[in-house]
């Protein structure tokens, strides 16, 4: 349910007006961030208000999750109290769910929940990599180290689709122009060239029937052309869930370029928790119980659960993961090194850690590369859009010669 909720400062007299994703009054004034020199008014928003706001209004989003486990962060390492420190953040999102949320777990918390439990009921915004990780933290007496290493994943990850937004504006906006200059000559030189051909009883070039048949379909059944914008849309909203289907995880470690980055994120994640845990004095197979959870790559996952019911059997850890170095990929024999050093010296953590920094360093420097790597494959695409239509455009000029001549 949406919640509006009306703030009027009784100094100013200023107002100003949220709108707040939650069900009842009490959780919506958590998630309005009123203060105390503030008075508050709350109104239902039913009906076709409701579904006008939930259409309209700005949807959760990474910059909203940097900011609420960055705000986390900083709340705990000061020891500020856990439920204080959700109503803190309430000022500082942008979104409606986001308020509800933080209103919705820190009512959870006040009922005496962990906050691994209560946010794992918001599954749409939390993955279970995230809880799990979450959950590590609790384990280790680690949360702000924890929420802290969450904002920033999440901000890179930001930063990166930002990037990718960013180069794909240019393309969109020659794409309509492309599509655009399709329909006027399909309307303006196209059909006087093609009914010259028709008395001349020869045929247009296929290049210009092609961009005609584009022109038709766009005219005639311009939803076949929405299909694929339609399922582009759907494919990144619902990105993180394909991203964990099996089948997908295979065919992107399959290819060169993209399985390196794969690898090294799931890595990273999997040896900063194991290093973490191992750290606060967990127990070995706990430690790689939880970190298995972490890992949003079932390679990475099976690797660690493996690993752990080796230990149990009585086998070593450099051993354990020696067996199990097929499922790190081409670095399985490097990360087996690290681990038998660390058994000689007895600096796992250190060691561990080391693995975690190197592979974050390497996607740092990738991410700040992407959108390097966007121009030259936007570059070839649009030159080939461009070039198709010049050359669909003025075919049948430069092969009227050979039409007339055959006449």
């Amino acid at each position: 349910m949406l919640k509006k909720v009306s703030l009027t400062n009784v100094h100013t007299g200023r107002k100003s007006a949220l709108v707040i994703d939650t069900d009842t009054d009490a959780k919506a004034l958590i998630g309005s961030g009123k203060t105390q020199v503030e008075t508050a008014e709350i109104a239902d928003i039913k009906g076709l208000d409701e579904t006008i706001q939930r259409l309209s209004a700005s949807k959760k989003n990474l910059d909203d999750r940097v900011v609420l486990f960055n705000g986390l962060a900083k709340c705990f390492d000061r020891n500020i109290p856990i439920i204080k420190s959700f109503h803190l953040q309430a000022n500082r999102v942008k979104t409606p769910r986001f308020r509800g949320l933080i209103a919705d777990v820190a009512d959870d918390l006040a009922k005496g929940e962990k906050i691994s439990d209560a946010m794992a009921k918001k599954d749409d915004v939390f993955t279970p990599d995230l809880i799990a990780l979450i959950r590590a933290g609790e384990e280790a007496g680690r949360l702000p180290e924890i929420f802290r290493r969450i904002g920033n994943s999440q901000k890179k990850t930001s930063r990166i689709i930002k990037k990718l937004k960013s180069g794909m504006i240019y393309p969109a906006v020659v794409m309509v122009l492309g599509i655009g200059v399709v329909i006027t000559m399909s309307f303006t030189l196209v059909p006087a060239m093609s009914k010259l051909y028709q008395s001349l009883n020869h045929d247009l070039p296929a290049a210009t029937k092609g961009m005609m048949a584009f022109s038709d379909i766009l005219l005639k059944q311009p939803w076949v052309v929405a299909l694929p914008i339609i399922g582009l849309i759907a494919f990144f909203k619902n990105w993180g869930k394909i991203n964990r289907l099996k089948f997908m995880q295979d065919m992107f470690i399959k290819i060169p370029s993209v399985s390196n980055l794969v690898r090294k994120s799931a890595a990273a994640v999997g040896f900063r928790t194991l290093a973490l845990l191992i750290e606060a004095n967990v127990r070995l197979t706990t430690a790689l119980d939880i970190t298995a959870a972490t890992s949003w790559h079932y390679h990475y996952k099976t690797f660690f659960t493996k690993v752990r019911e080796h230990i149990m059997s009585g086998m070593t850890m450099p051993d354990a993961f020696l067996i199990e170095s097929h499922w790190l990929g081409n670095d399985g024999r490097l990360i087996c090194g690290f681990m038998e050093t660390a058994a000689e010296t007895g600096a796992d953590t250190e060691l561990l850690n080391e693995i975690a920094e190197d592979y974050e360093d390497e996607l740092d420097t990738a991410a700040n590369q992407i959108d390097k790597l966007i121009e030259p494959v936007t570059i070839v695409l649009l030159g080939s859009m461009v070039g198709f239509l010049v050359y669909a455009i003025y075919a049948p000029v430069f092969s009227l010669g050979d039409a007339l001549l055959k006449k």
